[in-house]
């Protein structure tokens, strides 16, 4: 993105979220046709960890290619876009995937529901201050022991706007240290911090650009037992910590 058309967005009579997914609408057909069709390595960070047939929620699916339908493929994948065009170009592109068209700040999903969420190049659309609930949103949909694997930003920025792909989109976000705190205070554990490029087709001739990538992991504090507590007919407790899954 060209920096002189970064402008700031403080209007407090603007729906940022509103204008994102008009935004995403009308550039959906170009925005997929650019991504790449073969998803990053660094996907592997979190499917080695899964097992065959896992639950997988896709925040920001976009048109589905490649994250959804490269983990449809072993795992049952839930997308949700703000967008409907991206959502319809989900559903036409990841047959096996189920999708909706809803604000993850508002969609209704089970607890205790996912083995892992994946969200690529979408935090940075959502208003910062909604990111702490963002996240409680996200460990509240994961089973214990379950993944979040996110790109974020490098530096706290204030809100902008920008031109993206013929229509004017909108970015506000922490930086990386600050999603570390954040994740850790909810109860996550952060198992590692690599960086990702942007995404798009070689032929694409856009910027190089790098974002943090974040994998994390929902913990689930064991009760302590008291010293003297004895149970009959059974094996004194081990270390009591965190129970990974």
């Amino acid at each position: 993105m060209n920096a002189d058309s970064m402008k700031p967005a403080n209007d407090p009579t603007v729906d940022y979220r509103k204008l994102v997914m008009q935004g995403y609408d009308q550039c959906a057909g170009r925005y997929g046709s650019i991504r790449r069709n073969e998803i990053e390595p660094d996907i592997n960070l979190l499917t080695d960890r899964l097992d065959e047939g896992a639950k997988i929620l896709d925040i920001g699916c976009g048109a589905g290619v490649p994250i959804a339908s490269t983990l449809a493929q072993h795992f049952e994948v839930t997308g949700v876009d703000i967008s409907r065009e991206m959502v319809h170009l989900s559903r036409k592109n990841v047959s096996d995937g189920s999708f909706i068209h809803a604000d993850i700040m508002e969609v209704d999903l089970p607890a205790d529901e996912f083995d892992a969420v994946i969200s690529f190049d979408t935090i940075f659309h959502i208003p910062k201050e909604h990111h702490r609930d963002l996240f409680q949103r996200i460990h509240h949909w994961l089973k214990n022991g379950g993944y979040l694997l996110a790109t974020v930003s490098d530096e706290n920025e204030e809100p902008y706007l920008g031109e993206f792909h013929g229509v004017t989109m909108y970015w506000s976000n922490y930086g990386l240290q600050e999603y570390i705190e954040i994740l850790s205070e909810i109860g996550f554990d952060i198992v590692q911090t690599s960086s990702i490029g942007h995404g798009y087709d070689p032929s694409h001739e856009t910027p190089e650009e790098h974002h943090p990538l974040i994998l994390a992991q929902k913990i689930d504090l064991l009760l302590q037992v008291p010293d003297d507590l004895q149970l009959q007919n059974s094996e004194p407790f081990g270390d009591i910590g965190y129970k990974k899954f």
